[in-house]
Parts: C-alpha cells; sequence; structure tokens
C-alpha cells in the first residue's frame, strides 16, 4: 500500500469497531463493514479513532482489528490508523506495528495537558521525531475530546516544523474561519499545502467546508454514500447538487450526533443496514431505548423519501 500522502483526498471513512452483544471483538462483521465501506465508494478508512472506541481495545485487540481491516482491504484503498497515546513508547510500537503490516500512515491528537503553544508545538516535534520521518501521519484538530485549543498560527508552526505531517484533520467548530485561513496561506504560497479532511459531527458542515477549500471529509456516518456523493458532486462543480443531497441526510446526521449517544444511534442503523451482527458499545457505554429506536425509524423513512424526490 502506498504511503499517505499530502495529495490525499476524498471520503476517508472513521471505522466503527464491531462487538458481539456480548463485548468480544466481532471478526466477522468487520469483514461486512469493510466490504459495506468500499462499495460506498470511500477513498480510505481510518481505524482506532474516538468513534471507533480505540481506548477500549486491549493492545492486542487493537493490533487484531487493524490486521483484520488491512487484510479485507487487500490494498484497495490507504488504511489510517488512530495512534495517540498516553506517552511516545505506546505510539511508537503501534505505529512500527501496523505500518510493517500495510497501514497508509497514522493519527496522532495532542495530549489533553499541552497548554501553551510551545508545548503543543514542541509535543508534535516530538511526535515527528517519534514516529520516524518516513511515517507520514495526521494532525487531529479535535479540542471537543482533548481539551487542547490550537489556534491557526499553531497549525501552521507544526506544518512547516514537522515535514512528516502530511494531512490536518480538522475538527474544531466553529471553524470555518480556521480552514479557510490555512488553505489561503497554502494557496499564496506562504504554507506547506498538506491534505484538510474535515471530522465535523458526521460531516454537519461538509458542503460549506469543501466551499471553504478542504479536499474531503474523515468522518463517520451511517451512511458513507452521503459524504462519497457530496464530495463527488463538488468536484464536478454541481454545488446546487452536493447541497440537496446533504440536506437528505440531515436530519438523521444531526440525530447521529447527540452528545452521550450518538455512537450508539450509528451502531444501531448500521446493525439494521446489515452491516454489523451487533448495535453493542462496549461498556462503559450507552444504550438506546424503545423511543430512540422509534426516532431513528422515522427518520431513516423520511430520508427516503427526500432521496426518491431528488433522484
Amino acid at each position: 500500500m502506498n504511503k499517505l500522502d499530502a495529495s490525499a483526498r476524498g471520503v476517508y471513512l472513521i471505522t466503527v469497531t464491531p462487538f458481539t452483544d456480548d463485548g468480544a471483538l466481532d471478526l466477522q462483521s468487520t469483514d461486512r463493514m469493510v466490504d459495506f465501506y468500499l462499495e460506498a465508494g470511500v477513498t480510505g478508512l481510518t481505524v482506532l479513532g474516538i468513534m471507533g472506541e480505540a481506548t477500549k481495545l486491549t493492545a492486542d485487540e487493537s493490533q487484531v482489528f487493524v490486521k483484520r481491516v488491512l487484510d479485507r482491504v487487500g490494498g484497495k484503498v490507504p488504511v489510517v490508523v488512530g495512534a495517540s497515546a498516553p506517552g511516545f513508547a505506546p505510539m511508537r510500537e503501534l505505529t512500527a506495528k501496523v505500518m510493517d503490516i500495510g497501514a497508509a500512515g497514522v493519527m496522532v491528537a495532542p495530549a489533553h495537558t499541552l497548554r501553551s503553544d510551545e508545548q503543543i508545538v514542541g509535543y508534535f516535534e516530538m511526535v515527528g521525531e517519534t514516529l520516524g520521518a518516513d511515517v507520514p501521519w495526521v494532525l487531529q484538530d479535535h479540542p471537543v475530546s482533548t481539551g487542547v485549543a490550537m489556534s491557526t498560527s499553531v497549525i501552521k508552526r507544526i506544518i512547516e516544523k514537522v515535514p512528516s505531517c502530511v494531512m490536518l484533520k480538522h475538527e474544531d467548530c466553529p471553524g470555518l474561519a480556521k480552514l479557510s485561513a490555512l488553505r489561503s496561506a497554502s494557496d499564496r504560497g506562504e504554507l506547506r499545502r498538506v491534505s484538510i479532511l474535515t471530522g465535523n459531527g458526521g460531516g454537519l458542515f461538509l458542503p460549506e467546508e469543501l466551499g471553504r477549500g478542504a479536499d474531503g471529509a474523515m468522518t463517520g456516518f451511517a451512511y458513507p454514500e452521503m459524504m462519497v456523493e457530496v464530495c463527488r458532486a463538488y468536484s464536478n462543480v454541481d454545488v446546487e447538487r452536493a447541497h440537496d443531497i446533504f440536506d437528505a441526510y440531515l436530519p438523521l446526521a444531526r440525530y447521529e450526533q447527540q452528545p452521550g449517544i450518538g455512537l450508539a444511534v450509528r451502531k444501531q442503523i448500521l446493525a439494521d443496514r446489515g452491516v454489523i451482527a451487533s448495535s453493542a458499545v462496549r461498556k462503559p457505554g450507552p444504550k438506546l431505548s424503545a423511543a430512540d429506536k422509534a426516532d431513528i425509524q422515522r427518520l431513516t423513512e423520511r430520508q427516503n423519501r427526500r432521496l426518491a424526490a431528488i433522484n
């Protein structure tokens, strides 16, 4: 598999991690899930992300899961692996193992202990040194989960100082002004151009982000075909169609982004679609009520009617 580089674009789908009802890794569902995402037309996959319940997996489980995904993908699309860790030793160990078996790169978020701009920049310089110059990596900017706010100027400094950073996963919200500033800087030749994929809320701002210069999406949604079709329409300069497609899916995408139960909603929809056998979220995790499931069914039926009207 070719390594990730700054020209990456399209949809790098953040996968869930399928479990059985009793919380064990479900590798058969993992195979179906990978097939489903590939058939939807994704450009790449990202595993062991926040919505992939990475922190609930043992080190051995993480490696088993990544290997299963890579084997099933079979080199068809690049796979990025979340490698954030409390210390550099486990980050280095996981990175070395997944790169050896075919990962295209890794994704790293800032440690939650970082406070000053200098600390943040210094941390990512050490990330580059730890992973090695030959390992391309994605800078994850997600202050809601990390508690670390990275300004536009800090991100510019990281890109300038660490050549192995080839992509920004832009998840700051509201973040359209930051996205515009970064892309404008690279367009003017003031900043090395890196790929910018957006991750805000299952694509809740995807059309606007594409309009501001994003190269695509790196997030999850139980209907990955939405993001694929929106990005395709934008690349064909059919902006109105991109918005029409997005609007048809928006109510369900919004419902899936509820704090606390969003992952359970996503897994329930994927189970309803026959992608995974169980909607189980590994403990500690939420369970949906009968009313939640009724909401999902109603929103899905309405979505299908809206799609029929625009196709």
